[in-house]
């Protein structure tokens, strides 16, 4: 069985699934994930926002090395590099996730990528636990 890593984040397991972020009434400015109050101006006026699926690199590395706590995923001789990029989402907002792309030979700054949802670890129960992934189109 598959089941979100954190289910507040994401429209999964909707076909097109989209991440959730929230927008303030008041000024404007976008947040992801979803805040009751806005960082940029203090209101209390956020609402939700599904945000762009198609978004643009603009940064990225390769993490060589199991994250520290609260990292659930493989560790030890498990563990699998993977690619980590800031993605651009239109106009709202950039977004830090995994990629599903680690050869550094195949990530370049300004390459086009989308949402996906990918398994990531399998907690106690044996379920699958997924979560989101930008993957190049």
């Amino acid at each position: 069985m598959q089941k979100a890593l954190a289910p507040e984040i994401s429209t999964w397991p909707d076909e097109d699934p989209q991440l959730i972020g929230s927008q303030c009434g008041a000024c404007s400015a976008t947040t992801f994930p979803r805040q009751q109050h806005c960082p940029k101006c203090s209101k209390s006026e956020m609402s939700d926002l599904l945000l762009p699926r198609r978004g643009t690199v603009i940064a990225w590395t390769t993490q060589g090395f199991p994250p520290g706590a609260p990292y659930a995923g493989p560790t030890g001789k498990d563990f699998v590099p993977f690619g980590v990029g800031l993605v651009q989402l239109g106009d709202l907002i950039r977004v830090e996730g995994r990629l599903t792309e680690n050869d550094p030979a195949k990530l370049k700054f300004g390459m086009e990528v989308e949402l996906t949802m990918e398994p990531f670890a399998t907690d106690a129960d044996g379920n699958e636990l997924v979560t989101f992934w930008f993957k190049p189109v």
